[in-house]
């Protein structure tokens, strides 16, 4: 079973180590400093108060890697667009993409069953270039729950965490998920199979609809936005606009709103990944996380004027950082 990580950055560096340690033939592709830092030393994984080595095939070119039996996407959804072209090479007949990204996933309306089935989205999919080029009747919908971050070129620090559910668009336990959920408990993570994955997609979407933004305007970590009165009011008036829009599709929520609230601020003084790009002068992740639920909002003729004004404040932002 040949598995390849699209994406070999925080996330995709984790997920290689682990896998790759646990004996599963996965190759990775990276570029740049951190690609030839891994080809250099091997890719490091500092976790649990030790260093773990790993030596997987590593290439900026996936040409090279041929047919997989999985492609696992850990780029950031914003960049996917612009690798299709050089991602085909590594599709065959059977090939499943694991859409382990942030936000709202390409194939979200595939198998929806009510009246924007088939629907893409612009603000996540261009045109709809990924619907058509990667296909969603390929897609397996992941959630990234771990904390990891790249700490060096070839080396990941894991933060927290080591869950990553599953789930096929249509809501059956296929056989593919739980060969792959199988992979991933093999190398010590867990990968639940889940029947309604866009339920558990919404539930992490819900925190980043208003936590990501709000960082990256106020420079604030979660422990500090989930006290004080002002920003947690705001964060709560983008994720009741969200939730609304959500439980039109169809969404249950498992907890409420003040829960994940709560979950949120005994993370403690935790940057968002918005505001590590803004930091960090990467492009920021808007568009999946904040423009999706507005477009979203639209499609459903819901209002979103929290979410509008945050959104509206966020954009220039970045725009004026040169990160949009």
């Amino acid at each position: 079973m040949k598995v390849c990580i699209y994406g070999a950055g925080a996330i995709g560096g984790y997920l290689g180590v682990q896998l790759a340690l646990s004996g599963a033939d996965v190759s990775l592709v990276a570029r740049g400093a951190h690609l030839a830092a891994m080809k250099a030393n091997g890719l490091k994984l500092l976790i649990g108060g030790e260093e773990r080595v790993a030596h997987p095939r590593c290439t900026d070119n996936p040409a090279e890697l041929g047919v997989q039996d999985f492609v696992i996407i850990c780029l950031k959804a914003h960049s996917i667009t612009g690798v299709l072209e050089q991602m085909k090479p590594l599709l065959g007949p059977s090939t499943r993409i694991v859409t382990a990204v942030n936000g709202v996933p390409y194939w979200y309306f595939y198998k929806h069953g009510d009246k924007l089935e088939g629907s893409t989205l612009e603000s996540i999919d261009p045109g709809g270039r990924q619907w058509r080029e990667l296909g969603p009747e390929r897609a397996i919908g992941c959630i990234v729950y771990p904390a990891t971050e790249i700490e060096a070129p070839g080396v990941i620090k894991h933060v927290y965490g080591d869950k990553f559910p599953i789930g096929e668009p249509s809501g059956e336990i296929s056989a593919d998920c739980e060969r792959l959920s199988k992979l991933f408990e093999a190398a010590g993570l867990k990968a639940p199979v889940l029947d309604r994955i866009r339920d558990e997609i919404w539930l992490k979407l819900w925190g980043n609809v208003c936590f990501n933004p709000i960082s990256a305007l106020t420079h604030a970590t979660l422990d500090v936005i989930c006290t004080d009165p002002a920003t947690r009011a705001l964060a709560k008036a983008m994720m009741l606009e969200t939730q609304t829009i959500a439980e039109t599709f169809g969404v249950k929520f498992r907890v409420d709103v003040e829960r994940r609230i709560e979950g949120a601020r005994k993370v403690g003084a935790h940057k968002t990944s918005m505001l590590q790009d803004l930091e960090r002068g990467r492009p920021m992740e808007i568009d999946p996380l904040v423009t999706v639920v507005q477009e979203m909002g639209r499609l459903t003729q819901l209002p979103t004027p929290a979410i509008d004004a945050v959104l509206g404040l966020v954009i220039q932002r970045a725009k004026v950082a040169g990160l949009y």
